[in-house]
């Protein structure tokens, strides 16, 4: 098992708990982007830079991953996708996408985007909050130890 991690938009909150993550229990993390940023030192983490356009970053990490990965992820087009594949799906907030929600989160998400194609106002996210960190980290727990217990 594998973390990949839409590294461009992910907060530096998520990126330092996957890090301490990977040490404390020897996983991969991946993270993907577009631009250089800083990892530490770790032959567990590595970064995964890839050309300027839309999705590119978000089409490697389906292209790359095994079903059974764990992808970290806002963008619900890549986590549809992602799931497909066979990966499970965490979202900085710790909200879990998987075959069960991910369909309607898509459709909703698609609803949201026509609104604002005819002018809509629809506001964004609240602004990363030290309790998304919190719940974050609790569900990364939780599906990292159901993923590990299904690992051979």
């Amino acid at each position: 098992m594998q973390i990949w991690v839409d590294a461009d938009a992910c907060p530096v909150d998520v990126k330092e708990v996957l890090y301490k993550v990977s040490k404390r229990l020897k996983i991969p993390v991946i993270l993907v982007a577009n631009q250089m940023m800083w990892i530490p030192k770790s032959d567990l983490i590595r970064l995964e830079r890839v050309g300027a356009g839309a999705n590119v970053a978000d089409e490697r990490i389906v292209e790359l991953l095994s079903p059974g990965d764990l992808v970290i992820s806002a963008d619900i087009p890549l986590a549809a996708n992602a799931v497909a594949r066979g990966a499970i799906v965490l979202d900085p907030r710790g909200d879990v996408l998987n075959a069960d929600n991910v369909g309607s989160r898509l459709a909703a998400r698609n609803l949201m985007d026509e609104l604002r194609g005819t002018g809509m106002e629809t506001g964004g996210p609240a602004a990363y909050s030290a309790r998304n960190r919190q719940d974050f980290a609790n569900q990364l727990d939780r599906l990292l130890t159901m993923l590990m217990r299904k690992s051979p």
